[in-house]
């Protein structure tokens, strides 16, 4: 099964993470299919980009967020729509 999941990228103390399509199978670091965004906690406020046609793609597909990915889509939405109300 495909999972959407995040994998860590970053220094020690110092995360960043990729969101990715991975098998649910591989490791967290491990291989992955395609990469769909990336999150940066450190970063005030912090940073987050979101290829949402490919994430619709995968999930369409039957991939499976985890928890954390999908709290991260949702916000990835919240703030797409706010950007086009307001311009």
């Amino acid at each position: 099964m495909v999972k959407l999941r995040l994998t860590r990228m970053g220094k020690k103390k110092k995360p960043f993470y990729r969101v990715v399509a991975a098998d649910s199978r591989v490791q967290r670091d491990g291989r992955w299919i395609e990469q769909l965004g990336h999150y940066n906690p450190m970063t005030d406020p912090f940073e987050l980009k979101l290829d949402l046609d490919r994430v619709d793609y995968w999930i369409g597909q039957g991939a499976q967020p985890t928890e954390t990915v999908a709290r991260l889509i949702t916000r990835a939405r919240a703030a797409g729509e706010t950007a086009t109300a307001e311009a």
